[in-house]
């Protein structure tokens, strides 16, 4: 009963973003890329984008980090530099182009800056190695996984394991450790990355990806 999904990667999708298209349950796709690596082309992407399928908003890996932070801070936009110049913003008629208000652009003076709307999912979903008894999340390194969670209105997280302790009263899982403010819901599922590989417990499983 799945359809019309507006899917946002953040910032790359690779074989689940795929699987979902290949099931046309998408019809909006959000992304800097859509790939699955050392295994290449989306295949599922491609065919999609090539029949008219699927509507692709392009973006880039900072853009799509900037959206979200946007409403993560609770702002209707934030501005980003860097991209003015490119075909992409030529071909979104939402992202807007100002004069620097503050002109504290180079050497003192005003110019160009982009301004891109906020960005706040409905759900955002994603797997991490574990969770506690409180409802807190493990996610280490990854802080768009954090960013994401902010973000969106709902988040659903699968973990390997759900260990009985309190990652925040730890100083060394504290700071790695997303809230269970932001969490709304866990479920225990063990290799819930497989085939793709989850960094620190298993590889990927490149006989399956291909």
């Amino acid at each position: 009963r799945v359809k019309d999904l507006h899917l946002l990667t953040v910032p790359i999708g690779g074989m689940s973003a795929d699987m979902l298209i290949g099931a046309g349950v998408v019809s909006k796709l959000e992304a800097a890329a859509v790939t699955l690596g050392e295994a290449g082309l989306a295949p599922r992407f491609t065919d999609a984008v090539e029949s008219g399928t699927l509507s692709v908003r392009d973006s880039t890996c900072p853009a799509i980090h900037t959206a979200l932070q946007a409403s993560e801070k609770g702002v209707p936009f934030m501005p980003l530099g860097g991209l003015i110049g490119s075909d992409l913003v030529k071909n979104r008629d939402d992202w807007k182009v100002v004069d620097d208000p503050l002109g504290l652009g180079e050497e003192g003076g005003g110019g160009p800056v982009l301004l891109l709307p906020a960005i706040k999912p409905d759900v955002a979903l994603f797997h991490s190695p574990k969770a506690d008894i409180h409802g807190n999340v493990w996610i280490g390194r990854r802080r768009e996984l954090m960013t994401m969670a902010h973000a969106s209105s709902a988040s659903l997280v699968t973990v390997e394991t759900i260990e009985d302790r309190d990652f925040l009263a730890d100083e060394e899982t504290a700071a790695g450790t997303l809230a269970s403010l932001y969490v709304t819901a866990i479920a225990e599922a063990k290799n819930g990355a497989w085939p793709q590989g989850l960094t620190g417990h298993y590889d990927r499983d490149a006989d399956h990806i291909r």
